[in-house]
């Protein structure tokens, strides 16, 4: 008898929203979404597992579309002399 969760686990998550699983491990990984480690040894590979209510959050902020980039200029050095 297979016992079904309502986690999700990264491939499923990857699957549904058609990424490659290791960039479900990013955003896990930077913190992006949020994810449980079910693994039984901590020192070993992590077994994360999704919520479908954090994934929910996840796609709401992401549905927002990107941020925007915050433009930097260069500081002139004052020791170059420009010619245009």
């Amino acid at each position: 008898m297979q016992v079904t969760s309502p986690y999700l686990s990264p491939p499923q998550v990857a699957k549904r929203l058609a990424v490659d699983p290791s960039k479900i491990l990013v955003w896990i990984k930077r913190g992006e979404l949020r994810a449980v480690n079910v693994a039984t040894h901590t020192g070993r590979r992590p077994r994360y597992r999704i919520s479908p209510a954090d994934l929910a959050v996840f796609e709401a902020a992401r549905a927002a579309g990107p941020q925007p980039k915050i433009t930097r200029r260069r500081r002139k050095d004052p020791n170059v002399i420009q010619f245009f």
